[in-house]
């Protein structure tokens, strides 16, 4: 199993639980964890960011068709190759 989907994954969670304290709370865990301000906490934002974008359906649609696959057909469409 590839470990950038997880780890993308992980990223994306621990982004939106950090957004979710922040929102409800106004508790930044990031820079709580690594300091306000500092390289690594700035790392870690750029990091979630990066892998949220990774994983938004439109990456997910164009990973697909660079890729050839036909995933599932929606209602009303074809797969392709499938006549």
């Amino acid at each position: 199993m590839n470990a950038l989907p997880i780890a993308t994954l992980a990223l994306v969670i621990v982004g939106a639980l950090n957004w979710g304290l922040v929102g409800v709370f106004g508790f930044d865990l990031v820079a709580a964890i690594f300091g306000e301000g500092s390289a690594l906490a700035r790392l870690v934002y750029v990091a979630v960011a990066a892998a949220g974008v990774s994983r938004s359906p439109a990456s997910a649609r164009s990973d697909s068709c660079a890729a050839g696959a036909g995933g599932d057909a929606g209602p009303g469409q074809r797969r392709r190759g499938v006549a």
